[in-house]
């Protein structure tokens, strides 16, 4: 992917917009598909609650739909989870898989972020595995050390399904909502050293996106560089102005 012959560019809204915000952004976005190059690849990734409508708005335009998180079992009486087979049945085409807010705000392991990784794979989705240091374990000069354990603990003996993507995501966690995005050298060091990881792992050569403070005036330095493949874009992403400002950018 390194020709950027596809730039895939995943917002994630969170928990920022509610049932109706959800659905008139989505419908925003869908009518702006002319401004949208086909070298795009574009995913929303909208609260479980306005799911649905938001996939049915964007389903049109072409641009995909992911959910946040799921749950590894298929069925039960897990009160208050949503399956990852629920998830593909209500159209979804991804899902994150150990975005940094659910290992350290929900205290994820790597062994359920593995579990999660399993089923949503089963499901027939794919998932977007996501990795990244704090900013106590890059001070303390940890941070090959961290991804690469995120990175075996996914990964180690799994079977790839033929003809699906492998995506993974850099999530530094010292810059997610806090302005401080990575340097755009140090991005590509460490999206290079992930895609060495995983090729050894795996024999797969993945998709790498970066994820961290992205917004229109820094995408441009991400994505010039040849192992970024694509962000993840989460509060920029969740404003019509900021996104559609994040396209041109990309344009």
């Amino acid at each position: 992917m390194s020709d950027k012959s596809k730039i895939y560019l995943f917002a994630n809204w969170k928990m920022y917009l509610d049932y109706d915000e959800s659905n008139i952004l989505a419908n925003a976005i869908a009518g702006k598909k002319k401004n949208i190059p086909k070298s795009v690849k574009m995913a929303i990734f909208p609260s479980a609650l306005a799911l649905y409508p938001v996939g049915q708005a964007l389903n049109d335009a072409g641009i995909s739909l992911g959910a946040q998180n799921v749950y590894w079992e298929e069925k039960g009486g897990d009160t208050g989870e949503v399956s990852a087979k629920m998830y593909k049945e209500a159209g979804c085409e991804y899902a994150l898989v150990g975005h940094s807010e659910r290992r350290h705000l929900f205290h994820e392991t790597n062994h359920e972020v593995r579990q999660k990784l399993e089923a949503v794979l089963s499901a027939d989705l794919t998932p977007v595995i996501c990795v990244g240091e704090t900013g106590k374990e890059r001070k303390e000069n940890r941070t090959e050390e961290v991804t690469e354990i995120q990175i075996r603990a996914a990964f180690h003996n799994i079977v790839w399904p033929k003809n699906r993507e492998l995506i993974v995501a850099y999530e530094p966690v010292w810059a997610i909502g806090t302005g401080k995005n990575c340097d755009p050298l140090e991005a590509q060091r460490m999206h290079e050293l992930i895609k060495k990881q995983i090729v050894g792992l795996t024999g797969i050569s993945p998709v790498i996106l970066y994820g961290g403070s992205v917004k229109a005036e820094n995408v441009a330095q991400y994505l010039k560089n040849p192992a970024i493949n694509g962000v993840l874009v989460g509060s920029a992403s969740a404003n019509l102005e900021s996104w559609m400002n994040i396209v041109a950018a990309v344009r």
